[in-house]
């Protein structure tokens, strides 16, 4: 009984971090910084193959029981690098700010997020563009600016680059769990 229950929660972890739980990076060499924009500017394109032809009855599964729907897991993420966008934009132009946290789970049940999936593709292709083309112009110093996370301490922005890129991933690979 104590291996059956040690392989359901080695399963359910492994459903809710399926690319590995975050770990933080003291920094980001070039390389480190060139990987995490990628995956940045790569994540609509991913996002969208992943949900691929799904029919709107799909939207509605989930990658495990207790988790997020399909449709909510993509509207989070729509939620999440908007506010992350901002928070760098933050860092960059203000000396150590303290950024603000939101309820996430709250948002996931706000009356938006009964819209197609796509419709938050579609706001993270310019989103990402745009996110991208900033990281790609700031000058490799300014990824050791910081900023001040309330439920993380202080950050600097080459971590939080990490932390986003990793949370792309993180939650492609749960559409695809829950399409399966």
């Amino acid at each position: 009984m104590g291996q059956a229950r040690a392989v359901t929660e080695a399963g359910v972890e492994q459903l809710r971090f399926p690319v590995g739980r975050f770990v933080f990076p003291p920094s980001l060499d070039a390389a480190g910084r060139e990987r995490a924009i990628t995956a940045i500017e790569r994540l609509p394109t991913e996002l969208a193959a992943a949900l691929g032809n799904a029919r709107e009855a799909a939207f509605e599964s989930r990658y495990r029981e207790g988790g997020w729907t399909v449709r909510q897991v993509v509207h989070h993420l729509a939620d999440s690098h908007i506010n992350a966008y901002v928070r760098m934009r933050l860092t960059l132009t203000e000396d150590h700010p303290t950024i603000k946290t939101y309820e996430e789970a709250r948002w996931a049940e706000l009356g938006d997020t009964a819209l197609p999936p796509q419709v938050s593709v579609r706001l993270l292709e310019p989103l990402h563009q745009r996110w991208v083309a900033l990281l790609r112009s700031i000058p490799a110093a300014d990824f050791a600016r910081t900023l001040n996370h309330p439920e993380h301490g202080p950050m600097r922005l080459d971590q939080l680059l990490a932390m986003y890129a990793w949370h792309g991933e993180h939650h492609v690979a749960h559409v695809r769990i829950a399409l399966r």
